[in-house]
């Protein structure tokens, strides 16, 4: 069938078989856009994270996609898959919107002089082309800092003034705070308990995904439907999972 048909059968009808070749078709441009996406964001949040929430944002332009509106569909839909992802991302993201929009007005504006000058920049020259003082410059980054994944063998100043790793000042885990062993079996019991108050595709396409670790086209061919939908569901699952989690923190 080609791509016109296509069109004309899911305009008309909506046609599920339709709506499901449409979604493939416009996948690589999910990824693609993933990909760009993941470039400027904290390592903790995975392009295949990205990814999933780009569909949806693919499903839902189909849904709302109108040829009258003289757009073609992949100019539409690259706006809403881009825009999916974002908003997700400031969902998960506990800084403040202000303070992420100036932390990516610090990379770009290092990132340009860097290039200008071909050396690195100081603190003091990098705050004086922002317009913020250095005071403000320095906490922002700190509480930047706090977003990315850290590599334990980075050295950093002990308290005696010598240069050791962060795995060297790291906890022993052979003596763990009891503390913290009752709020790790406490966190366990109430995520068992909001697993088990899912439906039994839920619970079924969880244990796939995290513990039997199928990727979501094996998931989709053990529950017969396709690559998008499995990802639909474990977007929906994931939601009411961490509903679940609130209630059972609130009560």
């Amino acid at each position: 069938m080609s791509n016109e048909k296509i069109w004309e059968k899911y305009l008309t009808t909506r046609d599920v078989e339709a709506r499901h070749m449409l979604i493939l078709q416009h996948l690589p441009l999910v990824r693609h856009l993933a990909g760009r996406v993941a470039v400027k964001l904290p390592a903790f949040i995975q392009q295949e994270d990205l990814e999933g929430y780009g569909v949806i944002g693919l499903m839902e332009a189909l849904e709302k996609y109108d040829p009258a509106m003289g757009n073609s569909f992949d100019s539409y839909a690259y706006h809403r898959i881009r825009g999916a992802m974002l908003d997700e991302v400031r969902r998960q993201n506990w800084l403040p919107r202000t303070a992420w929009q100036k932390y990516q007005l610090l990379k770009t504006t290092k990132e340009r002089l860097e290039g200008e000058r071909g050396e690195a920049v100081s603190d003091e020259v990098l705050a004086k082309e922002m317009g913020v003082s250095l005071d403000e410059l320095h906490q922002l980054v700190f509480h930047a800092n706090k977003m990315y994944l850290q590599s334990l063998d980075e050295e950093v100043m002990g308290n005696d003034g010598s240069q050791v790793s962060k795995l060297e000042m790291v906890e022993d885990s052979n003596s763990p705070d009891p503390l913290s062993i009752i709020e790790e079996k406490e966190n366990k019991r109430l995520l068992a308990e909001a697993v088990g108050e899912l439906g039994e595709r839920d619970q079924l396409i969880l244990s796939l995904y995290y513990t039997e670790e199928l990727t979501l086209k094996e998931i989709g061919q053990v529950l017969e439907v396709s690559e998008s939908r499995v990802c639909q569901l474990h977007s929906q699952a994931m939601k009411k999972l961490r509903k679940h989690l609130q209630d059972m923190m609130n009560n």
